[in-house]
């Protein structure tokens, strides 16, 4: 490769072409940036803007060093769950893609830093009307607090922008295996500079509508506005994708091929249940509701709990195996279903909704089999299907107990109270608005983004890159390296091939199955 790239570089024609090239894309990106320079000097013009200006002013700039310390703890946990992302669709992923699956997840969450930067947080934090904000483009202006929260400004950004990387990563779990590295890039750049926080704006923005219903729609930590999103968005890149080469789906006599380690899909699962500490009880934005943070952290456990025996249990009659992917994506659903619950559910509720998400899990992804989708990682029934489920749980299970969170602790004037609490049908109305409305909005979004990036070639690799592997072809290596004496390792051409591996030096060859 490096041998052909001076060949191509010592022609006087070639280096013309590379010139012209790179001084295109270059000349690109300032037309981009200077676009977003410009719209942002437009809106900081406009009498929208300007109204802002005077509250500002009555923004309460004492910065509270304990909630700004304990919303630091909370992003970093959230940060550290790029980590879990990446160990766990490695693990499911197959051997030949493995380091296509790190440097993703990596890239990533570099775009969805200088994106949110940019103007992700804009739109969704800055104040603007219900559908979208238009202030701290670039975070200029930014005063010492966020809103009334207490918490500093950059602190604040940091913890929001920890969650935007994490919608982000959702996406890529269910397009594994035979998406290329720029279609990647492409689809990344939306999702985390603009549909994630306009969506997102809906909801936790200052005058987002479905935050401002006379019944307003609660999310306490994300099922809809991260986990549905992310959801949402990999299935219209699954569909978009078509399934991988060789896929042979259920209701023709196949099934899902194995990951190639379960053990670090294990320890990744296990550390986002880790970061999820961060991701609910984080979410409180105080450290001073202490009452809170142990309640929230308590439910989290115990949903995922129910979620990991619930699929276990679920799966095992039909497969007679105990089945260490599903329990994996078990507990996950439970997460994920009592992320937007967890501040207003009691602890048996909480149970209840990991159990319930446990058992949607292998149900959505039979669902998605009947209708061959591939999902490598079970990302969109684990994020998609369970993320609806728990934001419509909040009207059944809230128990009208414990107020809303504010920067000193909980205020109890106001109540979040479901149908099986005797709260009638007003808060699950206005869950399945919220929830219902995002979810098409995502659909309809999602597959116009990925049927653009399809329509540009970069969707997905060529077959003979697929077969052959995209470690190899995208990034020039792979994740493992075997030695055994002089002879080479052949990666696979199709999950399940067997191939000739020999076992040691001077020892006759063997038959060996790599994932």
């Amino acid at each position: 490769m490096t041998s052909r790239f001076k060949n191509l570089f010592g022609q006087k024609s070639e280096r013309r072409f590379f010139a012209k090239l790179v001084g295109a894309k270059m000349a690109g990106l300032g037309v981009v940036f200077a676009a977003i320079w410009g719209f942002t000097a437009f809106l900081s013009g406009t009498a929208a803007h300007a109204a802002v200006a005077p509250l500002q002013t009555q923004i309460n700039d004492n910065v509270n060093a304990t909630n700004t310390a304990w919303v630091l703890v909370a992003a970093f946990l959230v940060f550290f769950m790029q980590a879990g992302f990446m160990m766990l669709e490695a693990g499911f992923a197959r051997q030949r893609e493995t380091v296509n699956v790190l440097l993703e997840c990596i890239v990533d969450t570099a775009l969805c830093g200088i994106l949110f930067w940019a103007f992700g947080f804009a739109f969704m934090f800055g104040a603007g009307n219900g559908f979208i904000g238009h202030q701290y483009f670039f975070l200029n202006n930014a005063p010492l607090t966020y809103g009334g929260t207490g918490v500093a400004f950059m602190a604040y950004f940091l913890f929001q922008f920890a969650f935007a990387d994490t919608c982000s990563t959702i996406t890529s779990g269910a397009m594994v295996g035979r998406t290329g590295f720029k279609g990647d890039l492409y689809y990344s750049i939306a999702v985390s500079g603009f549909i994630y926080p306009i969506l997102g704006h809906w909801v936790w923005g200052p005058d987002g509508w479905l935050a401002l219903m006379k019944t307003p729609f609660r999310d306490f930590a994300g099922s809809t506005v991260v986990h549905t999103v992310g959801g949402m968005v990999a299935l219209c890149g699954a569909i978009a994708l078509g399934p991988r080469l060789g896929r042979k789906f259920k209701r023709d006599g196949g099934f899902m091929p194995p990951g190639h380690d379960m053990t670090i899909a294990a320890v990744g699962g296990v550390i986002l249940w880790f970061g999820w500490y961060g991701f609910n009880p984080g979410s409180t934005l105080s450290a001073l509701d202490a009452a809170g943070i142990g309640r929230v952290a308590t439910n989290t456990t115990l949903a995922a709990c129910g979620g990991a025996l619930a699929a276990l249990f679920f799966v095992y009659p039909r497969s007679k195996v105990w089945d260490a992917g599903m329990t994996i994506n078990g507990f996950l659903a439970g997460l994920v279903a009592i992320t937007a619950p967890c501040y207003w559910v009691n602890q048996t509720g909480a149970i209840l909704i990991g159990v319930i998400a446990g058992i949607i899990t292998p149900l959505g992804i039979d669902l998605l089999e009947h209708f061959r989708i591939d999902d490598p990682i079970g990302a969109v029934a684990v994020h998609g299907f369970c993320g609806i489920f728990g934001t419509l749980s909040i009207g059944l299970f809230a128990t009208g107990q414990y107020g809303v969170p504010t920067a000193t602790g909980a205020d109890p004037s106001a109540h979040v109270k479901g149908l099986f609490w005797g709260g009638g049908t007003k808060q699950l109305v206005s869950q399945v608005i919220g929830s219902g409305t995002i979810t098409i909005s995502c659909l309809v979004v999602g597959f116009a983004l990925m049927y653009a990036v399809k329509a540009t070639g970069t969707l997905r690799v060529s077959e003979e890159i697929e077969r052959e592997g995209l470690d190899l072809h995208e990034h020039g290596g792979n994740a493992y390296h075997f030695e055994f004496g002089s002879s080479a390792l052949t990666m696979p051409h199709t999950a399940g091939t067997a191939e000739r591996v020999p076992a040691t030096v001077g020892a006759p060859e063997k038959e060996m199955t790599l994932p």
